[in-house]
C-alpha cells in the first residue's frame, strides 16, 4: 500500500494542487492520478480560512468517490457539516470564509457542493486504520488504547486533540501533548495543531505545517516516510504555531 497523506489544507487549493504535482500526480483528467497508482489520503480540515474551500471539497470528493482516496474529518469539517445540517453554529474561526464562498453560488451550485460535502463526511470513518492496521490517520491524533474503538469521548479527542478546556495566553485552547506519551504499534499520522516542520514523535507524525498561516503544506509518503512540502502563498502568522508549547 502506497499512500500520500496530505496535511490540513484549509482552502489553500493552489498549494494543494502544487503539492500533488510535486508528488508526481497528473491533473490532466481533472483530478490527480499517480502513474504508480499511489493513493491520496487527507487528515481533515479541508476548508475555512483559505481562499478556495469549495474547490478543495470538490477535489477531495472526486478523489474519494472515484479514485480510492481516504478522508477523515477534522473539527472544521465537523462544524461545516453541522452548518449544512441547519444547526446553530457560530460563523467564526474561519467558517465565515467558507460561508462567504457559499453565498456567491446559485441555488443549484449550492445544492451540489452541499451534497458532495455531506456525502463525503457521512461516508467517512472517524479515523482510518490502513495497511493491516499498521497505519492510522486521525485528524488530531488518537491514544493507543482507543484505536479500534469509537465513542463520544474518542470522537472529541480525534477531532480536537487532548484538550483541557482552558485557553492559553494567546487565547487558543490548551492541548496536552498526547504524542509524547504514545506507546502504540500503529503509526499515527495527524494534523490539527500547526507546527513549522513535520513533528515525528513516538511512532506518530504531525503534518499540519500551517499552510493557511503562511508556512507550508506538507505530505507524508507512506510507507517510505518521506516528507514533501510546498511553500504557502499566505501571510505568515507566527502566533498560530505550537512548536514551543509542545517541546517544553
Amino acid at each position: 500500500m502506497k499512500i500520500d497523506i496530505i496535511g490540513d489544507i484549509h482552502g489553500c487549493r493552489e498549494e494543494w494542487i502544487q503539492l500533488t504535482k510535486e508528488l508526481g500526480y497528473d491533473w490532466s483528467g481533472g483530478l490527480p492520478v499517480h502513474p504508480d497508482d499511489r493513493k491520496l489520503a487527507f487528515v481533515g480540515d479541508l476548508t475555512d480560512r483559505g481562499p478556495d474551500s469549495l474547490g478543495v471539497i470538490r477535489d477531495v470528493y472526486g478523489i474519494v468517490e472515484h479514485h480510492g482516496g481516504y478522508y477523515v474529518p477534522g473539527n472544521h469539517c465537523n462544524k461545516l457539516y453541522r452548518y449544512f445540517s441547519g444547526n446553530n453554529v457560530k460563523i467564526v474561526h474561519g467558517l465565515e470564509t467558507t460561508v462567504e464562498e457559499l453565498n456567491r453560488l446559485n441555488p443549484d451550485e449550492y445544492g451540489d457542493i452541499k451534497n458532495q460535502f455531506m456525502t463525503l463526511y457521512e461516508k467517512a470513518p472517524l479515523y482510518h486504520m490502513l495497511d493491516q492496521k499498521k497505519l492510522v490517520i486521525a485528524h488530531a491524533g488518537i491514544r493507543e488504547h482507543d484505536i479500534g474503538q469509537t465513542n463520544k469521548r474518542i470522537a472529541t479527542f480525534v477531532l480536537y486533540g487532548d484538550i483541557t478546556g482552558e485557553k492559553n495566553e494567546k487565547g487558543m485552547p490548551v492541548r496536552r501533548d498526547w504524542a509524547k506519551h504514545y506507546k502504540g504499534d500503529p503509526f499515527v499520522v495527524y494534523g490539527h495543531t500547526p507546527v513549522h516542520a513535520p513533528r515525528f514523535k513516538h511512532n506518530t507524525v504531525n503534518i499540519d505545517t500551517g499552510c493557511v498561516f503562511g508556512n507550508k503544506l506538507t505530505a507524508l509518503r507512506y510507507p517510505e516516510m518521506d516528507v514533501v512540502s510546498v511553500p504557502s502563498s499566505r501571510p505568515y502568522v507566527p502566533e498560530k504555531f505550537r512548536d514551543e508549547e509542545f517541546e517544553a
